[in-house]
Formats: C-alpha cells, structure tokens, sequence
C-alpha cells in the first residue's frame, strides 16, 4: 500500500497568487498543443551577404545577445522564417537555450521558432521555457553536437494554468526581467568607468 507522501502531488505551485489559489490544478499540455513550431533550415552559404539582401539570418546561438536576436549576416535564400515576438529555442549545442526574436527573419537548422495560438499567453510560454532551459540536456541526443528534433518539442509536456494566471505570472517575471536588464546596464557602465579611471590613474608605460 502506498504511505500518503507517495501519492502523486497535485498539478499546482507551491506560490500561488492569491486570487489563484482556489483556481484548481494546472493543465497538463504538449508544446505542440500549445504553440506553432518551426524549425529552421539553413540557406546555401552563397546566399549569406552584409549587404542586406533578403533577411536577416539567425543561424544559432552565435546570433543571440542578452536573449534578444542579434543576426550577423542576412541571407538572400530564405528557407524557414520567424517573426517579432516570436520564441527562438537553439536545437544544437547547447540545446534549449531561449531567446525572443526582435526581427522579421531567416532561421538556420540551429534554431526553432515557437508562436503561441489559442488563448494561452506568448509571454508565460517565454517564462516556462527559460525556468526549462537547464533540463533540455536529459532529453538531447547524444553525438559530436548535441540537438533535439521536433517531434522531441511538439511532444515537450508542460503544465498550465488557465490565461488569467498565466498573465499574472507572466508579468511578474517579466517585470523582474526589465530590473535585471537595467542593473545590467548600470554594473557595465561602472566597469566601463572603472576601466576608464585605471587608464588615467595609472601610468601607461611600465618600466
């Protein structure tokens, strides 16, 4: 016989917002309920310019700063595309890390797009899948360069609450994203002014 600590928990946080806590368990659903996803397909390397033709070209990790998408090159051949606001998910080493797009752009094998639809809120999905980043390793395949597939999101399990709670978690966490962006900024410009004054402090020449 099962001991009451070994009965399945149910499907809630252990913090709740109030005006939730009456509001039942989260749902249990799949990526691919949830979002559209794209994968990406790389364009012909003759296709890559600095000159701005075609789109921009998100290939991978390399073309991401600060979770934001930061493209390099542009691409002529376009093969999958993403859009603004859409969530960019890397599928090769190191698998799972998320960023959102900033930009109407190409997508390269290195990156899935994931696009809310229904009533589930964008924003959430965003949060959850940075709280799943440091899980993807248990299910990437092994090889010289780790990947997940698409069957291997679309298939992701994931809970839910109903979109009221999903917003409220969402702004909470975002909020807290726009503080740590600004403190960010504010370390970078001391380190910068740091950086600044040792030059001038210090002689340049040593003997």
């Amino acid at each position: 016989m099962r001991s009451k600590s070994d009965k399945k928990k149910p499907l809630v946080p252990r913090l709740r917002f109030p005006e939730f806590r009456e509001a039942g368990a989260w749902e249990v659903k799949r990526l691919g309920e949830v979002a559209n996803i794209s994968m990406g397909a790389s364009p012909k390397s003759a296709s890559y310019n600095d000159q701005r033709i075609g789109l921009p070209l998100i290939q991978g990790n390399a073309d991401i700063k600060d979770r934001k998408s930061s493209p390099r090159l542009f691409a002529s051949q376009i093969t999958r595309e993403c859009w603004v606001g859409d969530i960019l998910v890397g599928v090769r080493a190191p698998v799972g890390m998320v960023a959102k797009s900033e930009h109407h752009a190409c997508i390269g094998r290195g990156i899935s797009a994931l696009c809310v639809k229904g009533e589930d809120r964008q924003e959430f999905l965003y949060q959850w899948l940075l709280w799943y980043e440091p899980h993807w390793v248990s299910i990437s395949q092994g090889g010289t360069f780790d990947s997940v597939n698409k069957n291997e999101i679309t298939n992701l399990v994931a809970l839910f609450p109903n979109p009221s709670e999903q917003q409220k978690i969402a702004h909470c966490l975002s909020s807290l994203d726009e503080v740590i962006g600004l403190e960010s900024h504010k370390l970078d410009a001391l380190k910068n002014l740091k950086k600044g004054l040792m030059q001038q402090l210090f002689p340049q020449d040593v003997p």
